[in-house]
């Protein structure tokens, strides 16, 4: 099918929604606020202050397992000094991500969905380091948010949604296909609407909408490449979707390891199994973070 029309129908589908998720405003303020080059970190500080969701996500998000404090930090300016500018905008993306999604009841487990977008986002995080990408914290916020079409499914069509998830679970069938006999379009184009709404960056766009066909990628295929990529790790690694456990593939076989190879000729000597084994000490840290993210507060 056109690409063209499964947007169409994308734009359809959303259209018939009346509580299509937004960003949150301080989001948005501290995104603007980290754009000034003369910003304060007292400024940022205060700013995320103002909203208590965002305080209290920040203060967990960065006692994770993902960023191995020494000791535990207890205070926002304190996890902003620790984290330091780059990375603030990192979590203030995250944090704003995870709001615009709680709350809700949807077919399949939300917290299934954190663990399969945190492991993605990881583990991009992980390839682009090894490939010597140039900006490792695009490819984790791309790999976190590369999903947030199945999230518009599962709250906003749960009816024909689950029948799509009865279909592929346990069976050879790739989701992206099913959904587009059901609907006319797939989690790839509402997604890239919806980035598009929240004013993402074309970049991020790109990868939300070729994520699984990173071939059709025009502004950064590299980074396309490498979300695919460790969608597919999740995959295998119980980081997926239930319906996902009958996922295997060949790396050598995959277009975008053609892609990163192009870009890192180097990676044509990584040690595929031992990579696979590294990402299983990931797994339990990223649903510690998971757990922690959620513990105490409505999801």
């Amino acid at each position: 099918m056109e690409k063209a029309h499964k947007l169409q129908k994308a734009s359809q589908l959303i259209a018939g929604t009346t509580d299509l998720p937004t960003i949150p405003i301080i989001a948005t303020k501290v995104l603007e606020l980290l754009e000034k080059p003369d910003v304060e970190l007292d400024e940022v500080a205060d700013l995320i202050l103002t909203d208590q969701v965002m305080a209290a996500r920040v203060i967990k998000i960065v006692n994770s397992p993902l960023y191995r404090t020494a000791q535990e930090i207890s205070s926002v300016k304190r996890a902003l000094v620790f984290l330091g500018f780059r990375h603030i905008r990192e979590l203030a993306l995250t944090c704003s991500f995870l709001e615009a999604f709680q709350g809700k009841d949807g077919v399949f487990d939300i917290r299934t969905f954190w663990e399969h977008s945190f492991g993605v986002g990881v583990v991009s995080k992980l390839i682009a380091q090894r490939a010597r990408y140039h900006d490792v914290e695009k490819a984790y916020l791309a790999g976190i948010t590369h999903d947030i079409g199945e999230v518009f499914f599962s709250y906003n069509m749960q009816h024909d949604f689950q029948k799509v998830l009865d279909e592929i679970k346990g069976r050879p069938h790739k989701l992206v296909e099913t959904e587009e006999r059901y609907f006319g379009t797939t989690h790839c184009e509402v997604g890239e609407l919806i980035a598009q709404s929240w004013n993402f960056p074309p970049q991020y766009q790109e990868v939300i909408a070729h994520h699984h066909a990173p071939e059709n990628a025009t502004l950064e295929p590299t980074l396309v490449a490498i979300v695919n990529l460790a969608d597919l790790f999740c995959s295998v690694r119980q980081l997926g979707y239930e319906g996902s456990e009958w996922v295997s593939f060949n790396l050598a076989e995959e277009g975008a390891w053609g892609i990163l190879k192009n870009f890192a000729p180097h990676m044509r000597n990584l040690d595929v199994e031992r990579f696979c084994y590294e990402l299983d000490d990931k797994v339990s840290d990223i649903r510690e973070l998971v757990k922690s993210v959620f513990e105490g507060m409505e999801v």
